[in-house]
């Protein structure tokens, strides 16, 4: 299981209406598998502001942490996606998915 599947799985705890986790290392470290971003959109997120949910994030991603370089993490609520005119999707991983 890739260090993407791992990520994955472990976001999947915060009931993610819509989740991409995208390997970015191709743009990093001469392409060690070391660099994501995932977008998130869940209503685990509601009324906490981007400090807290980036810490709920990493607490639920927490002992992958130490094997991976970077991960960039970009978190809305279901409301906030909305806003932005694109509507949740089912959960989904996309980038070699």
């Amino acid at each position: 299981m890739s260090k993407q599947d791992l990520i994955v799985t472990a976001l999947a705890a915060l009931q993610p209406e819509h989740l991409d986790v995208l390997d970015e290392s191709h743009m990093h470290s001469r392409g060690l598998e070391t660099h994501y971003k995932a977008v998130i959109v869940s209503p685990a997120f509601a009324g906490l502001n981007a400090v807290k949910r980036h810490q709920k994030v990493y607490a639920t991603v927490g002992e992958l942490m130490g094997q991976i370089h970077a991960l960039a993490l970009h978190t809305y609520t279901p409301e906030e996606w909305a806003a932005q005119g694109v509507a949740p999707a089912s959960p989904t991983c996309r980038g070699g998915h």
